[in-house]
């Protein structure tokens, strides 16, 4: 499906065009932002990290003035673009280099100003358009400023009377699934205006089936759920290792068609059936993205790269079964080719109905979530659900979505955990993104604590995973912000025994790629690990105990390190 952005009830479908890659200079055009836009600026700064990038699309776009007749810009590959390929953008015959120089990419301009309005711009078109994608300085080259690559371009009586520089910038790219274009842009990203570009790339094959993503749809360990991204709205093929095929569903919010072709082989296991014995899984939240090469973007989430590589080497060892993650996926915020970067760097993995009002989602109210990764949940718009796996149950819900008591989502998770075989699945996780308790106190609603949190109690929930705080924090069993029982050391490693169980052991765990939260000075007794560094959690979960390890994903060490243990003949009903 190539993907559009979607803008509130409407549904307004762009069309994904150009990956520009521009230049500025300062002090050649003027624009101002409309009152409306700098309103947004306002709303959004707390929220979708508002900078000078992160609102190009809302800039007037003009030709320069004055234009350099000797200015040029090639790229190292001409046509046939691999789907993953990093490429050199060479930008010639500049008269006067300037620090304060960028390379740029986005998309087209919708045709109607209308469809602006939705995005509280008013500008008039032309306009840079939606949707930025990456910038980089020129000055990333160290000839640039200095001038070393000097061309002549212009002799008067054998005498050189005009030298020109140039430089040269690499850039990371995928398939988008259109042609790509470089743009030469001066002005800065207040003011930009266009000096040259490039003429458009093609990819190689423009069509085909990319991004592979595998999830659960069951708790019986015999199937899995595969969906991918192309161009073709009618259903495509899955063709498996011993030449069988089956023909695919299609879930899309875009207009345009692809012809069919097939994408590179891939491999997958099943997770453990419920009730079977040995589990190998990693957790984490608020991964989002960063990009691979030098390139500034509208949003990124320094160390979502290593957290990424770091898993990737576990899976590649044979040491995970599945992978959860809980929330903040792309940090996409209405900049629709951001969900075609976010799944490119897992090739080895904001709702409609929210209680939260923020201007988190950028008008995309969870439709490019709920169509790249689909869970198995009973409808759209209801993402919550249970898997079992090996000795785990997973209770997993949306904390964005309303969980007051006696609410749809309230019953069906108080009727989830009250049926839990405890003999079959002896441990139960639950999964949300808002915290219950933070040192931060970023994002906790004590409405949701006081609704919710008695549920995890009386169904004697073991263990509480949650995100939206960037950092890594463990509780001790905590209820009603008291400890009711602490761990005992077990050969240096904190041990929960819940055998006689008290309260269920909390821990946060959004540290997989945005930049990190800081702790206060002082915390509350019911804290008892705090790491504010990026990595992972890992789990290892077996009938009779679960030993979990927050792992650093810079240096793969085991930074906190747990168990939670169980008596197997004291399993709970």
């Amino acid at each position: 499906m190539a993907p559009s952005i979607v803008f509130s009830s409407n549904r307004v479908f762009l069309k994904l065009l150009c990956f520009f890659l521009v230049l500025f200079f300062p002090g050649f055009c003027s624009s101002l932002l409309h009152p409306f836009v700098a309103n947004s600026v306002y709303e959004h700064r707390n929220h979708t990290a508002i900078s000078a990038f992160r609102v190009l699309n809302r800039r007037v776009l003009t030709e320069c003035p004055d234009p350099n007749p000797y200015l040029q810009v090639n790229v190292s590959k001409s046509s046939d673009l691999s789907d993953e390929e990093f490429v050199t953008v060479t930008v010639s015959g500049v008269l006067l280099p300037a620090e304060i120089a960028d390379f740029i990419s986005v998309s087209s301009c919708p045709l109607s100003e209308a469809f602006y309005l939705q995005t509280g711009d008013t500008s008039s078109l032309p306009l840079l358009c939606h949707y930025p994608v990456k910038a980089q300085f020129m000055s990333k080259d160290p000839d640039y400023l200095s001038c070393k690559k000097q061309e002549c371009k212009k002799y008067n009586n054998g005498e050189c009377v005009v030298t020109t520089c140039s430089g040269s910038i690499t850039f990371h790219v995928i398939n988008i699934r259109t042609d790509i274009e470089f743009v030469f842009f001066a002005a800065g990203f207040e003011t930009p205006c266009i000096l040259s570009r490039s003429k458009p790339i093609n990819f190689a094959n423009a069509n085909k089936p990319l991004y592979g993503h595998i999830s659960s749809t069951d708790s019986t360990g015999t199937s899995m759920r595969l969906t991918w991204v192309s161009g073709d709205k009618e259903p495509q093929k899955v063709q498996y290792g011993d030449g069988k095929s089956e023909t695919s569903q299609v879930s899309t919010f875009s207009q345009d068609d692809m012809c069919i072709g097939w994408s590179d082989r891939i491999q997958f296991q099943t997770p453990p059936a419920g009730g079977s014995d040995e589990l190998k899984f990693l957790a984490f939240g608020d991964m989002g993205k960063a990009p691979r090469d030098a390139s500034v973007e509208h949003y990124i989430q320094p160390g979502s790269l290593s957290v990424i590589k770091a898993m990737a080497s576990e899976v590649e060892d044979g040491n995970v079964d599945s992978i959860f993650h809980i929330g903040d996926i792309s940090y996409a915020t209405g900049f629709l080719v951001e969900w075609d970067f976010l799944p490119q760097p897992y090739k080895p993995p904001g709702c409609s109905g929210s209680v939260y009002v923020t201007p988190d989602s950028g008008g995309e109210c969870g439709i490019p979530y709920e169509t790249y990764f689909q869970m198995p949940t009973a409808a759209k718009d209801k993402p919550w659900y249970s898997i079992e796996q090996a000795s785990v149950h997973f209770t997993v819900i949306s904390t964005e979505h309303d969980w007051s008591q006696n609410s749809e989502q309230y019953d069906w998770m108080k009727k989830d955990m009250a049926s839990v075989d405890r003999s079959k699945t002896p441990w139960l996780i639950f999964t949300g993104h808002r915290p219950m308790y933070s040192s931060t106190g970023s994002g906790i609603d004590k409405n949701f604590l006081d609704a919710v949190e008695p549920l995890l109690l009386d169904n004697k929930v073991d263990l509480v995973l949650f995100g939206h705080v960037h950092n890594y924090e463990r509780t001790c069993s905590v209820y009603q912000s008291k400890c009711l029982a602490m761990p005992t050391k077990d050969e240096g490693i904190d041990t929960y025994d819940h055998s006689n169980y008290s309260a269920p052991v909390q821990a946060v765990i959004g540290m997989a790629g945005f930049s990190l939260d800081k702790f206060p000075d002082t915390a509350d007794s019911w804290s008892l690990s705090r790491i504010s560094k990026f990595g992972y959690l890992s789990g290892h979960a077996t009938k009779e105990e679960m030993k979990l390890e927050f792992v650093n994903s810079d240096t793969s060490k085991v930074e906190d390190s747990f168990r939670i243990t169980r008596k197997q003949n004291r399993y709970l009903k």
